[in-house]
């Protein structure tokens, strides 16, 4: 272990002491079966369309070529409705699907499902121009242009598909990577208005609607429980529970020349299904630009009364919460995220955390039931000014009995690791393995930039520790 602890500051020694527990908190709880039960939903719903669309003759339409491309061209059309929908309950942030997935996993099925749709939804445009042009003998640009002039709704699907095309061309990696977060999210919100004015064409032009009743409903079904789901978890809950627990700044402190924590009080917290670990969208009301909202993971255990979170100056957002004035109101939607003890599965856990990921692992490492030796933090900086917390973490571990590393040093010039350049004589999973040696026996959690979590999650599945007790959130958008 000579090369680790010469790039750390070796492990503090356990003390016993009694387990520390949150009273009047139960612990956030993820059934295992609400993964199945989402995929199966998901799933069901693109059977029914495909069901739906045999049962109303798709199939026989097929003979020919001008009904076949339009019977093509009305299945990609109502899979690529389903999937519009689908995606915008994947980010509706029902409880259920949030608390099974985490943000990460929920922006990446989101943007995999979205580009499908999309390609999907241009498949459907030029089918139905192609068999439409083919069966009335017309060019297909003069046949574009009558379907938009004289068929109902055609010209707000056409707004709506140009709004999509926008949300997707910003979403695409090199242009996304030009904007500013702010400036993407709000043109990202755009989708709902373009969802929106596709429902009309949908309604009076869709030969489901028109001619079975039983696809009617199952579509008006589906379209008005996306809507429910955006009123409800995106706009009602959040409103409810800002007004509801009243949270304002309590104090702002500077935990390093580019870190501060920002303490809340609020009434009757124990009221949410908090976990430590999990995150919130926040807005400050206290100044220019508060109605930003962005994603900070607590970064103490929560208690009946108070919040924390813990920020590392890396953009505009971040930048103003060291200008935020105590006593100011606190507007917030949550709490999301996986990233807490309720995903838990074993009796030991190692945390594993790079610069400000610290954060919520920190949160965890108080919250965590543990016995002493039960919890490992491997806690990864580039210098020792980085160090975060550290008072806090330590005495955290000497009242447990938790184990902590730190890991301080510059990065690998030659690989991307998780460890120091001291380290570089040992592989990641070597590392891991010397720090933890029955590293396969417990849940991993994992916080950090996005290359580092990489290279940690590749150690500890090398380690044979299973994909299912990896348990990351990550805020790359």
């Amino acid at each position: 272990m000579a090369a680790i602890t010469e790039a750390s500051e070796t492990v503090i020694a356990p003390q016993h002491g009694p387990e520390r527990t949150l009273a009047g908190r139960s612990t956030v709880r993820t059934p295992g079966w609400w993964r199945d039960a989402v995929g199966v939903a998901t799933w069901a719903s693109m059977l029914v369309v495909v069901a739906l669309w045999v049962a109303g003759g798709g199939i026989q339409a097929l003979t020919g070529l001008a009904g076949g491309l339009t019977s093509l061209g009305r299945l990609t059309g109502l899979v690529a409705a389903d999937l519009l929908l689908i995606q915008v309950l994947l980010l509706a942030r029902i409880p259920m699907v949030e608390r099974v997935y985490g943000q990460d996993e929920l922006a990446r099925r989101h943007r995999l499902v979205g580009f499908t749709s999309f390609n999907l939804m241009v498949a459907h445009l030029v089918l139905i121009v192609l068999g439409y042009a083919a069966q009335a003998g017309l060019n297909p640009l003069v046949q574009f242009w009558e379907l938009v002039v004289d068929y109902p709704g055609m010209l707000l699907a056409l707004a709506g598909t140009a709004l999509l095309v926008l949300v997707t061309v910003t979403s695409v990696r090199r242009a996304r990577a030009k904007l500013r977060y702010e400036s993407w999210h709000l043109l990202h919100l755009y989708a709902y208005l373009g969802v929106g004015l596709a429902l009309p064409h949908q309604l009076w032009t869709g030969q489901e609607f028109l001619a079975n009743p039983v696809a009617a409903a199952y579509w008006w079904t589906l379209w008005i429980a996306a809507a429910g789901a955006i009123l409800v978890w995106r706009i009602g809950v959040p409103a409810y529970r800002t007004l509801a627990h009243q949270l304002r700044v309590t104090a702002v402190v500077r935990e390093s020349p580019d870190v501060v924590s920002v303490w809340m009080r609020g009434r009757n917290l124990f009221r949410m299904p908090i976990g430590a670990g999990q995150f919130f969208n926040w807005r400050f009301r206290s100044g220019p630009g508060w109605s930003r909202a962005h994603p900070y993971s607590l970064s103490a255990a929560p208690t009946d009364d108070t919040l924390r979170i813990t920020v590392k100056d890396l953009g505009d957002g971040s930048h103003a919460l060291a200008a935020v004035k105590p006593g100011s109101r606190v507007v917030f939607e949550g709490p999301y995220g996986r990233l807490h003890a309720g995903v838990r599965t074993r009796e030991k856990v190692t945390l594993m955390a790079s610069g400000i990921g610290i954060s919520p692992l920190r949160a965890l490492l108080e919250e965590l039931p543990q016995g002493p030796g039960d919890v490992t933090l491997l806690y990864r900086v580039r210098d020792h000014a980085d160090l975060v917390l550290r008072a806090e973490i330590e005495a955290i571990a000497a009242r447990t009995g938790a184990r902590v590393f730190y890991l301080v040093g510059r990065r690998l010039p030659d690989r991307q690791s998780w460890l120091p350049a001291s380290a570089a004589g040992l592989t990641d999973a070597a590392a891991l393995r010397q720090l933890v040696p029955d590293i396969e026996q417990h849940d991993v959690f994992l916080c950090g930039a996005t290359a580092w979590m990489d290279a940690a999650r590749r150690a500890a599945l090398d380690c044979g520790v299973p994909a299912a007790r990896i348990h990351e959130e990550r805020f790359s958008w």
